[in-house]
């Protein structure tokens, strides 16, 4: 996960930008109208808060129709596929994207991650080696319920101001983009896999 490098990169695509614009326009419904400096916790207010989560998860939702339908076109026996030595393969992928919906999504909003990955880095490693094709589409499934009813049933009050999240004080406009972006960027890391393999996206014209 290079959170950082991801926002730099989902700075650059379509998707991105509608949604970097549909976050800021919800910050925007808490007071953007006032001409003096604000502070966060003034912007991200409740309707700010259910704004930014409500965009959030339709835009989950949008990746994870995609996520799905690329493992599904992709064949079982290309999933160990990897376009260089020391790079994931196609099934590592999937389930890089499978441990950050337990995991980092959640935690971006504040919120418990899943028990299914223990902490630590060596955790995450054992996960993502499981990666055939049944692995990736039953932990895309199941990590996708885990981490949109968490962001769904949390209470909008403990998601205002700014929180500890990621090292740091931020809103979860912040957060919310930064998860957004490296999602986005391992879709286009997952399209370009299946296009070198001689796979067309399902929804690509």
């Amino acid at each position: 996960m290079s959170l950082p490098v991801g926002a730099r990169a989902f700075a650059h695509t379509r998707a991105a930008r509608a949604f970097r614009i549909l976050v800021f326009s919800a910050v925007a419904i808490g007071g953007a109208a006032i001409a003096r400096p604000v502070a966060a916790q003034d912007l991200m207010n409740k309707e700010s808060a259910t704004e930014v989560r409500k965009q959030f998860i339709n835009d989950l939702d949008s990746l994870q129709a995609k996520f799905l339908a690329l493992a599904n076109a992709i064949p079982a026996e290309k999933y160990s596929w990897r376009p260089a030595p020391g790079v994931r393969s196609i099934g590592e992928a999937f389930m890089h994207v499978a441990s950050e919906y337990y995991v980092f999504t959640p935690m971006a909003y504040g919120l418990p991650r899943s028990p299914v990955i223990p902490p630590g880095q060596a955790a995450f490693a054992t996960f993502e080696k499981s990666s055939t094709q049944a692995d990736a589409k039953r932990h895309l499934t199941e990590g996708f319920a885990f981490m949109r009813k968490s962001l769904a049933d949390a209470d909008i009050a403990t998601l205002t101001g700014t929180r500890k999240l990621f090292g740091g004080d931020r809103t979860i406009a912040e957060t919310t983009i930064v998860m957004s972006a490296d999602l986005h960027e391992h879709l286009g890391q997952l399209i370009a896999y299946a296009r070198m393999n001689g796979i067309k996206p399902p929804w690509s014209k």
